[in-house]
């Protein structure tokens, strides 16, 4: 734990940096619950850092959206959680999107490509370079800025 405790923190400070100002969830406990989550996982073989925070990266943003889901207000559009798509290398997205909506339209985009939404998880929630998710997915360096690009255009459609 204390070799990966600062990259996890790092990690869920960057989530919360986009959270309400008033949200309870703390960066500690984001950390402590996505480490358990990881430490439960029987069936991986980590082959890479990439890897490793890749899956953290993803397992932190299900508890957000997990959490955000469980506190908002019964009314449609309740108080959603705004995020900064302009914070993960000029998306060039507008710069306030709701973090639910962004992972609905994760959702939609992986039912009908899987590699786009991963790439974008990757990026956006893990904070990964196109190398490190190069990587972690096994494709080329040219394949995930192609695709970056692409699934940036569609989010942008999808969240207008």
């Amino acid at each position: 734990m204390p070799l990966v405790h600062d990259e996890l923190r790092r990690l869920a400070v960057r989530y919360l940096r986009h959270e309400r100002a008033n949200h309870t969830l703390q960066p500690t406990a984001l950390v402590n619950e996505a480490y358990m989550r990881l430490v439960g996982q029987q069936k991986v073989e980590w082959q890479s850092r990439a890897q490793f925070y890749g899956l953290a990266s993803t397992l932190m943003r299900h508890i957000l959206v997990d959490y955000a889901r469980k506190n908002q207000t019964a009314k449609r559009g309740g108080d959603l959680h705004r995020v900064s798509l302009e914070s993960t290398n000029q998306t060039a997205l507008d710069p306030q999107i709701e973090f639910l909506a962004v992972h609905e339209a994760l959702e939609r985009l992986a039912t009908f490509d899987l590699q786009k939404s991963r790439i974008v998880e990757l990026r956006f929630f893990g904070g990964l370079s196109i190398d490190e998710i190069a990587e972690v997915l096994r494709i080329g360096h040219a394949t995930v800025e192609r695709d970056w690009k692409l699934a940036r255009a569609w989010l942008r459609r999808e969240l207008e």
